[in-house]
């Protein structure tokens, strides 16, 4: 289920990040960001349910962070909201994020977490406390390509 995940995740950050380079216009964007969010939701919600240990539930939470950013965008675009809200939550996450990497067995794994948790970062410090990151858009981008869409197709194909 993570390479099917991370394929579409790989898709809205780089929706995302051409949003924020001005390319796409925020409103376009909520439609795939609910989608995603949405997908992320049922699948680690699906994960809770098969839980039947510490790491199971602490794999399906890490997922669930990912649902509830792309549903928060979501509903920030949607409802003109200014984001404020949604960058205090990215600190959040990326302070779990880091915890995320910390558990990984996989060297790959907790490499993609450290990565993931610098881009909240960065989203934390742009929208909560109102910096302007000019290299934003363009890891957004990055981070979609070469942290979910490229290791996505790796794993779905069997190559990971």
């Amino acid at each position: 289920m993570l390479g099917v995940a991370l394929l579409f995740i790989g898709a809205v950050l780089i929706v995302n990040g051409l949003s924020l380079a001005g390319r796409i216009e925020p409103r376009d964007t909520v439609a795939l960001n609910l989608l995603v969010g949405l997908l992320a939701l049922f699948t680690n919600l699906l994960g809770l349910v098969r839980a039947s240990d510490t790491p199971d539930y602490f794999a399906s939470a890490g997922g669930l962070l990912f649902a509830f950013t792309y549903l928060y965008v979501a509903a920030t675009h949607c409802f003109g909201l200014k984001g404020e809200g949604l960058g205090w939550y990215s600190g959040f996450v990326a302070i779990n994020a880091l915890a995320c990497a910390a558990v990984q067995q996989d060297w790959r794994m907790a490499a993609l977490w450290l990565l993931w948790a610098s881009l909240w970062l960065l989203f934390f410090v742009s929208m909560g406390l109102g910096r302007r990151l000019r290299l934003l858009p363009h890891y957004t981008v990055a981070c979609g390509v070469g942290t979910c869409w490229a290791p996505g197709l790796l794993m779905l194909t069997g190559r990971w």
